[in-house]
């Protein structure tokens, strides 16, 4: 996992370093290739009625009261996605800060998973590669999205639009 969390993000207004930051479970489901190379990952799309509606995002959200990230990111894709996922792998932490909240995303990798996905908020979900044919894609999705071009040697632009 990343060590590093920015205190800032340079796009940032200067009164989101008075909020309090939310945390939350992301995570990115990656399917192995044949040769055991990651392949393609999973996006959703947010909800109606949700801040964002119809931004493509990495599924999960944030901590309940007492809760690890593992806990609450398989809570979540239970809850959003009817799926039970096996370990999911620390990755990386970044903090955003949106007009409505500053977010810590604890991104996780999940390679595992059971079940059949079950849309239960009635988002949609596609499997993308690199770069992104899906769109408007949330902020927060584009740093991983850099981060699996850096891993994965990818040049050129990361996502449409």
């Amino acid at each position: 996992m990343s060590e590093a969390v920015p205190a800032t993000n340079p796009q940032a207004p200067a009164w989101a370093e008075d909020r309090v930051p939310v945390d939350v479970a992301v995570g990115v489901l990656v399917r192995r290739e044949p040769d055991g190379h990651e392949g393609d990952f999973l996006l959703t799309s947010r909800p109606e009625g949700k801040v964002y509606a119809g931004y493509w995002e990495f599924p999960g959200g944030k901590l309940e009261q007492g809760e690890t990230v593992a806990q609450a990111l398989r809570r979540e894709l239970q809850e959003e996605l009817g799926i039970t996922i096996g370990e999911a792998h620390p990755w990386k932490v970044e903090m955003m800060d949106y007009p409505h909240a500053r977010v810590r995303l604890h991104f996780c990798k999940v390679y595992q998973w059971e079940g059949d996905f079950e849309m239960r908020e009635q988002q949609a979900m596609a499997w993308q590669a690199l770069p992104v044919q899906v769109q408007p894609v949330l902020p927060g999705t584009i740093p991983v999205l850099r981060w699996f071009a850096d891993e994965r040697g990818h040049v050129g632009a990361t996502h449409v639009g």
